[in-house]
Order: C-alpha cells, then structure tokens, then sequence
C-alpha cells in the first residue's frame, strides 16, 4: 500500500501541478455548463424533469473526462521509459495501476464536485430532494470510474499515446451504444449484450432518475475491476517481453 500511495501522491500532484489537468477541467467544466444552459434550462419549469435532463447530457462528461485523464498514464511512462525504473523497483504492477487509477478518479470527483452548483440552482426554484442530486453524481462517478479503468488498459497497451487515446475513446463509444447491437439479435445474446452496456441501460434507467439500484452499482463496480485487472495483466505480460 504504501508504493501505492506514493505513485497515487505523484499521479495526483502531476494533474494538479501542471497546466495539463486543470486544462482538462477547465474544458469538462465549460462543458458542463453550456449543456446545463443549453439542454437542462431550455425553457421548462425548474423541476426533478429538468435536474434529469440535467444528468442525461452531465453523463458525457465524465465519459469524456475519463479518456482524457487516462489515456496517457502508463503509455507516457513507456515513451519516457520511465517504466523501466518501475519495472526494476520493487514495486508490482498492480500497484502502478492501482495508483495511478485512484490518482485520475480523484482528479475527476473534484471536478464533479466543481459543477454541483448547477443542480444547486434547480433546488433552489424547483422540487427536487438532495438525493437524486446525490444518487445522479454517484452514478456519475461509477460511469467516470469505469471509463478511466478502460482507458488505463488502453493505456497500458500500446506506448504511443494518440493510439492509447484512439484506443480508449473506440472501446467506450462501443460498450455505450453495444445495447443498439443487443437489440438486432435474439435472446439471450440480446440479454448479455444489453447488460453489458455502459451507459444506456445501467445510467439511464437508474441513476439519471435518481434511483439507486444495486445491480447497476455492481456492474460498475465489476466492468472497473475487469479492465484494471486488464491492465494489470497486460503491464505483467509486457514486463516478460
């Protein structure tokens, strides 16, 4: 843990430090608001409809965020060979990523937290509780959370880090819009596919409305899980060649 915690504290500090994080955050942010203007204050009354249109376009961010922060975590340390001082370290593989993951998903739940004013100003005119505020975020930080494992494995693939990027940004457009493929072909292909979705069927459904199901925090929980440990695998199999 405490290697963990070192590269967690070097990972963060770099977004932190250089222009290049509060970049990102800076464009996540604008975003945030021209879609919170644009779409969510479109001229209909300040209601929990609109704090839900709200978390229908809000859900691209972390989405775009979440390419954005990690596609360059493991392949810029290839292409700085820098990954050849980890490698000799005694440090495992899982701890780089591990950090490295926990760095950018820090990074992006202070962004997050940045734009809650937004949904502020719904509450204030409109009749929406605190707990879709908190459950829409929730599941905004699962989906960002899921989105950063896939592009740390793109990541950890390949040491060019516009391939990475390239990589990273194919596979979520996939696992978003896979439900569209699950409704071409018969059951129960079609219930995997569905389930195996990103966004529409597990966001969508649940945490856009403000209601907390347990099955989606699972699937989040579990698509993180398996494209870490991904990467993982690939920085073990890599580390041999």
């Amino acid at each position: 843990m405490r290697a963990t915690s070192i590269i967690y504290r070097r990972e963060l500090g770099t977004y932190l430090r250089s222009p290049y994080g509060w970049v990102i955050a800076a464009v996540l942010l604008l975003l945030f608001g021209l879609l919170f203007q644009g779409f969510a204050m479109s001229g209909e009354m300040l209601s929990a409809y609109v704090l839900e249109r709200f978390f229908y376009v809000a859900s691209g961010i972390p989405l775009v965020g979440g390419v954005l922060l990690s596609f360059r975590l493991l392949s810029e340390e290839r292409q700085n060979h820098s990954m050849v001082l980890l490698n000799t370290s005694p440090v495992r593989d899982s701890e780089i990523v591990l950090g490295k993951f926990l760095a950018a998903l820090t990074f992006l739940a202070i962004v997050l937290v940045l734009s809650v004013y937004m949904p502020i100003l719904i509450k204030v005119n409109g009749k929406i509780t605190t707990a879709q505020v908190v459950v829409g975020y929730f599941g905004m930080l699962l989906l960002g959370a899921a989105t950063l494992a896939i592009g740390l494995f793109a990541s950890a693939m390949t040491r060019q880090q516009l391939i990475a990027a390239v990589v990273a940004a194919a596979l979520v457009v996939v696992m978003c819009f896979i439900h569209l493929l699950g409704s071409k072909v018969d059951p129960p292909l079609k219930d995997v596919l569905e389930q195996i979705d990103l966004w529409w069927v597990h966001y969508q459904y649940g945490f856009m409305k403000g209601i907390l199901h347990l099955k989606d925090v699972i699937f989040y929980v579990a698509a993180t899980y398996f494209f870490l440990l991904l990467s993982i695998k690939t920085l073990e199999a890599k580390r041999w060649q």
